[in-house]
C-alpha cells in the first residue's frame, strides 16, 4: 500500500518553535539587555555627592569614585567602600 499522506515540509514543523523563540526574545531577552545597558551607563556617570541606593538597600552619598569602586558615606563618620555594580540606582534630586 502506498503512503497516501502528503509530504510535509520540515520547515513547517519548525515554524511554531521559531515563533516561540521570537516571542521569548522580544519579551525577555531584549528588555533585559536594554536594562543592563542603562545600568552600565548609570554606573559610568556616577559622581561625587550623588545620592544612591545599593542593591542591599543602603542609602548614602558618594564620597569618592574610583575605577571599580565607590566610597559611600552613610552617616557622619561612617564610610564604606563598595563595588560600583552594587549601586542599584541614583536617587532623583528634587528641583
Amino acid at each position: 500500500m502506498p503512503n497516501s499522506s502528503p509530504v510535509i515540509n520540515p520547515l513547517i514543523n519548525l515554524f511554531p518553535l521559531i515563533i516561540i523563540f521570537a516571542i521569548f526574545y522580544f519579551l525577555i531577552i531584549k528588555p533585559q539587555r536594554i536594562r543592563e545597558k542603562e545600568h552600565q551607563k548609570m554606573l559610568a556617570n556616577l559622581n561625587k555627592n550623588d545620592e544612591v541606593v545599593t542593591t542591599g538597600g543602603i542609602h548614602g552619598v558618594i564620597a569618592n569614585v574610583k575605577e571599580k569602586t565607590v566610597t559611600l558615606k552613610i552617616d557622619d563618620n561612617v564610610k564604606i567602600e563598595l563595588e560600583k555594580n552594587c549601586i542599584a540606582y541614583v536617587k532623583k534630586k528634587d528641583v
